[in-house]
């Protein structure tokens, strides 16, 4: 895809993205910070249709977004003391390093790496994909359904309180 469209709505989606993600780090409410998290992940969807993959960027929509995004928010909304902001954290010069190491891996990986295009249609279709997912791939997938499933399940346990359940009264 050429053109100035195409530039245009790489540049947006860059800024959109990017600045999304810088959202989720700066948020304070828990809340927020998985909104930023479900926006950061509409653009990365964005970016695959630019690059014209458009069963990747619903298979992004639908399992990021649908899925583990939803599932997080539910996480944060179930869990106790969620309303309460992020405070500060004696974590924060670890994880300024470690930020600063992966910063440094992905520009030396930026300026190491060959750009150079692929010039042969991937050799897979989508019907092979979908035949693959639907074969070879379903028991990943059933087990990662059943993982987030008890993780849901996990996190309403956690929330419930013994004291607010009254046994029924036999009658």
């Amino acid at each position: 895809m050429d053109g100035v469209g195409v530039n245009i709505a790489f540049w947006v989606l860059a800024v959109v993205t990017i600045g999304a993600a810088l959202g989720v780090m700066a948020a304070r409410n828990l809340l927020h910070a998985v909104l930023f998290l479900i926006l950061t992940f509409i653009g990365v969807a964005g970016f695959f249709l630019l690059l014209s993959a458009e069963f990747l960027a619903m298979a992004q929509i639908i399992i990021y977004v649908g899925a583990i995004a939803v599932l997080v928010l539910f996480a944060v909304m179930l869990t106790p003391h969620a309303g309460q902001s992020n405070s500060e954290t004696k974590m924060a010069l670890p994880a300024g390093l470690l930020a600063l190491c992966l910063a440094a891996i992905f520009v030396f990986v930026l300026t190491d790496t060959d750009w150079s295009s692929v010039g042969s249609a991937p050799s897979v279709g989508v019907t092979g994909l979908g035949d693959a997912l639907l074969s070879t791939w379903v028991l990943p997938f059933e087990m990662a359904s059943v993982l987030l499933t008890a993780a849901l399940v996990g996190a309403i346990m956690l929330t419930r309180n013994p004291e607010d359940e009254t046994p029924e009264a036999d009658a």
